[in-house]
C-alpha cells in the first residue's frame, strides 16, 4: 500500500494554472499533488558568445528552492555565494529536456531562460519544473509567433517528465516525498509526445534493480506522460482562448 493510498499506476492531481504573471513571456505554476512550482520563460534578443553569429537560437534552465519550500528553511543559494551541486544538475537537466523540443534555427539568436522556482517540495520537483518548463516555453514562443518576431512555430515536439520507482517492491508511478525517501529505486523519465526518450535517469538507493523493473517502470513512465501532455494541452488552449 503506498502512503497516499494511490494504485501504483495512479498519478497525483496535477493541475497547471498559466499566465502567474505580467512580465514574462509564458508563465505558469504546476501543482502535482502538495509540490508546487512556478515556471517563467523570458526572452532576450542575443545569445551566450559561442553561439554568436551562428543563427541558432538557445534555450536554457534555472532552478531553485524558496526557503521555505520544506518543512526547514533552506537557505537561499546566493547567501552561500555558489550554487549546490545538486542545483547545477538539475538546471542543466532542464536545459537539455528544453532544448530537445525546439528548433534552434527556428529560434533565431535569441535566448529563453525559464526559470523554476519550487514554492512547495513533496518530491519530484525536477519533473515538476520540465512539465512546467515546457508550458512556459510554449506559452512565450507561442507570443513570439503572435507578435510576428518569429516566422514559424520553433517548438517541434510536446514533452513531459515524471518519477517512477520501487517501492515497497512494486513499481510505482510519481513518487511524492514519503516515497521517495524510502524507495529502493527512484527514477525520473523525460519522454516526448511521440513516445521517444530524452532522458532517464535511474539509481538504486538499496539493492540492485532488474530490467524487468526498469521496463514495468517505463510503461509506468509512458502512462503517466500521456497524462500530463493532456493536462498541458488544456492549460495551453485555456490560455491562448
Amino acid at each position: 500500500m503506498r502512503p497516499s493510498g494511490r494504485n501504483n499506476d495512479q498519478m497525483r492531481s496535477i493541475e497547471i494554472e498559466t499566465n502567474i504573471t505580467m512580465h514574462a513571456r509564458g508563465s505558469c505554476i504546476i501543482r502535482c499533488g502538495n509540490t508546487h512550482v512556478l515556471c517563467t520563460a523570458s526572452v532576450e534578443e542575443r545569445v551566450p558568445p559561442f553561439l554568436r553569429n551562428s543563427g541558432l537560437g538557445w534555450v536554457t534552465g534555472e532552478y531553485g528552492m524558496l526557503p521555505g519550500s520544506t518543512s526547514t528553511r533552506n537557505r537561499r543559494e546566493a547567501a552561500s555565494g555558489k550554487q549546490s551541486g545538486r542545483t547545477q544538475e538539475i538546471q542543466r537537466l532542464i536545459g537539455r529536456s528544453l532544448r530537445a523540443c525546439i528548433d534552434r534555427s527556428a529560434l533565431g539568436e535569441r535566448q529563453i531562460t525559464i526559470d523554476c522556482d519550487v514554492i512547495q517540495a513533496d518530491g519530484g520537483t525536477r519533473c515538476a519544473s520540465i512539465t512546467g518548463g515546457w508550458v512556459a516555453l510554449k506559452l512565450a514562443t507561442d507570443s513570439l509567433l503572435n507578435a510576428g518576431v518569429l516566422n514559424s512555430d520553433p517548438i517541434i515536439e510536446k514533452m513531459a517528465a515524471v518519477s517512477c520507482g520501487v517501492y515497497g517492491n512494486q513499481a510505482v508511478l510519481d513518487l511524492d516525498y514519503a516515497e521517495d525517501s524510502e524507495a529502493e529505486t527512484d527514477a525520473n523519465f523525460v519522454l516526448t509526445g511521440s513516445n521517444k526518450m530524452i532522458e532517464i535517469q535511474g539509481s538504486a538507493e538499496g539493492s540492485p534493480f532488474l530490467r524487468s523493473e526498469l521496463n514495468v517502470m517505463t510503461d509506468l513512465a509512458e502512462k503517466g506522460v500521456k497524462e500530463l501532455l493532456l493536462i498541458q494541452e488544456k492549460a495551453i488552449n485555456q490560455s491562448n482562448a
